[in-house]
C-alpha cells in the first residue's frame, strides 16, 4: 500500500465504529455496482434485530474459531 493508502488507513481507524462501517459500505458500493435500497435497509434491519436478542439473552454468540472448524468438519 502506498504511503497516502497507510495514511488514510490510520485515519479511518479513528474514526467512531459506527463512521468507520458507513465508510466500508461506500468503499464496498463502489465495487459492487449500483445499491439496492431496500434491500440495505432489509439487511440493517435484519442485524439491529439480531443484536438487540443478543442483547436480551435469546441467543447466543459461537465463537468464529468453532464455526470454522464445524465448517471445515463438514467438508
Amino acid at each position: 500500500m502506498s504511503a497516502t493508502g497507510e495514511k488514510v488507513f490510520r485515519q479511518v481507524l479513528a474514526l467512531p465504529i459506527e463512521e468507520r462501517a458507513q465508510l466500508l459500505e461506500h468503499l464496498l458500493s463502489a465495487f459492487e455496482g449500483p445499491v439496492n435500497q431496500q434491500f440495505d435497509e432489509l439487511w440493517v434491519n435484519e442485524a439491529h434485530d439480531r443484536l438487540a436478542a443478543y442483547d436480551r439473552g435469546e441467543i447466543v454468540a459461537i465463537e468464529a474459531e468453532d464455526v470454522f472448524t464445524r465448517a471445515i468438519q463438514k467438508k
